[in-house]
């Protein structure tokens, strides 16, 4: 799959120049087995929110790295399949010809097989970091934005998307697969972990979350 432009990543960035903090999320992890799901539970999350591709799966599979099935089982146990979703730029979106993947998903969703996600897709029209109104909107008589937690491995999609959204945030810094990834995101993610060092060593704090 070639994901198309991504709009909202090029306009949100121009935030980011004024207000670096945006892109500083709350929890840094190599990967998701450094989550500790019920700590989040007992601070007041009820939402899990996941990038999916090199945060859950090898980019564009629909399946959980085998490393990872303890850890993503505990969240599902954690919080609950229906208060755990995937907000992908890749399956959800317009990228996603007809939601095939979505269709997908439901399937492995329904017949819950080894290795399968098991949680539903978020479909949003517009791209992370825009389109937190659909994801807001789906929990909405579930959780508050400060009792969601958005997970992910890219700063400006993953972490400024959670973050513009009042979220609490988690940065995953080590990929999965660097095989089937796109190239120019690849290339994205490197800077963004140097750029992300060079703002810790600076004190740049992650946005307070606020009670809302």
């Amino acid at each position: 799959m070639v994901q198309s432009l991504n709009v909202s990543g090029i306009v949100n960035a121009f935030r980011v120049f004024r207000n670096p903090s945006l892109i500083i999320p709350h929890l840094v992890v190599d990967d998701i087995r450094q989550i500790d799901y019920n700590k989040l539970k007992q601070q007041g999350v009820k939402v899990m929110a996941f990038d999916k591709d090199n945060c859950l799966t090898a980019p564009y599979e629909n399946r959980i790295s085998a490393e990872f099935e303890p850890a993503w089982k505990l969240c599902k146990d954690t919080f609950g399949h229906d208060r755990v979703i995937i907000v992908s730029n890749s399956a959800g979106t317009d990228d996603d010809k007809n939601h095939q993947q979505i269709s997908v998903f439901s399937v492995i969703l329904t017949l819950g097989p080894p290795g399968a996600l098991g949680v539903p897709v978020l479909r949003h029209a517009i791209k992370k970091p825009g389109g937190g109104g659909a994801l807001l909107e789906r929990f909405q008589h579930v959780a508050k934005p400060r009792e969601m937690a958005m997970v992910g491995d890219r700063l400006f999609t993953d972490i400024l998307f959670g973050n513009l959204n009042g979220t609490f945030t988690v940065l995953t810094r080590q990929i999965i697969s660097e095989k089937g990834d796109n190239a120019i995101a690849a290339r994205i993610r490197r800077f963004e972990h140097r750029l992300l060092d060079f703002l810790l060593k600076k004190k740049v704090d992650p946005p307070k979350i606020v009670d809302n």
